[in-house]
């Protein structure tokens, strides 16, 4: 997914390649939204998917209850992905150790490789809404660690979260720790050739426009949109706010369900989100990530078979 422009040793921020492209200049003088997405990810000319399933998917079986045993780990989780012929696994953090070595998770890429699979990303859990110092740091430090982690992976993205606005802080204030914080992770992330991909999770970032305004306050090409399709709680309807934020996408997390504008639950519209993409010219994964419930391998596959049918190029 890694565009030519974006390159580790690279001394030009997103900024400076939007003022030194003609074609980006032209799409400002036409419209800034687009313009800003031309800036994040340049010469996209034409779309290609390939298809990933989240280990979050598979939550019920890789997380134990009580005294028992998870039922299922990442390795297995990998052989059933490699059974549905998919291109590669997101390997979600929540389900290794919380210190995870560095023969684990080579281990992990190993197994992968042997079974035909590109690890596609792996996502954290983190907050940069908090401004105390100490938790502030513990954040940062653990977003950093993450991304050594993700290097030995070879996995070339990372799901992160903006985060939650704290009790005495005002949006303005909220909005200014988040963005030095992705901005902080990104200059690290850099180094070491690993995309943050910001979903649209809750808080600030439930809708597009919130989403969106973080993302234009961060300035590096190391950070882009990780589009959650079931995600988008306000703001309007869902379909519209995707098509806000595509071009802005290095990761597409695709749910079966999708609440409209009037918050009801609708099964997912996959051709009109094969549109979406299409006209965006996405380039990348297409991530399924079942929530509901249910024979949970069996329904992976009948939405990863229905995901090949419906977004086929």
């Amino acid at each position: 997914m890694q565009d030519s422009h974006f390159t580790a040793q690279s001394p030009l921020s997103r900024r400076q390649l939007l003022t030194s492209s003609i074609a980006a200049a032209s799409l400002a003088a036409m419209s800034p939204q687009l313009a800003g997405a031309a800036e994040m990810i340049p010469g996209r000319h034409a779309p290609k998917f390939k298809f990933s399933l989240a280990a979050y998917s598979y939550r019920s079986l890789l997380q134990g209850k009580g005294d028992a045993a998870p039922k299922m780990d990442l390795l297995g989780f990998i052989d059933e992905c490699a059974r549905m012929q998919l291109d590669g696994v997101e390997l979600t953090s929540y389900y290794m150790p919380e210190e995870p070595t560095e023969a684990y998770l080579i281990g992990l890429r190993s197994h992968c490789f042997r079974q035909g699979l590109a690890v596609s990303g792996t996502a954290i859990r983190n907050d940069f809404g908090h401004s105390e110092t100490a938790t502030r740091n513990r954040e940062l430090e653990h977003v950093r660690r993450w991304i050594d982690h993700a290097a030995t992976l070879h996995a070339p993205m990372i799901r992160i979260f903006a985060g939650h606005g704290q009790k005495g802080n005002s949006p303005e204030q909220t909005h200014e720790l988040m963005v030095e914080g992705i901005q902080k992770s990104c200059e690290y992330a850099g180094k070491h050739g690993i995309y943050l991909a910001l979903e649209n999770h809750g808080g600030v970032t439930a809708s597009a426009d919130g989403l969106l305004k973080l993302v234009r306050d961060v300035d590096s090409p190391w950070l882009g949109v990780n589009l959650d399709t079931g995600n988008f709680r306000f703001g309007g309807e869902p379909y519209e706010q995707m098509e806000a934020v595509a071009k802005y996408a290095v990761n597409v997390q695709v749910k079966v369900v999708v609440k409209d504008a009037d918050g009801k639950p609708q099964p997912m519209d996959f051709p009109r989100l094969k549109k979406i993409l299409t006209d965006a010219n996405y380039r990348g994964f297409v991530v399924l990530e079942y929530e509901e419930p249910g024979d949970v391998p069996a329904e992976c596959r009948r939405y990863v078979q229905q995901m090949r049918t419906d977004l086929a190029l």
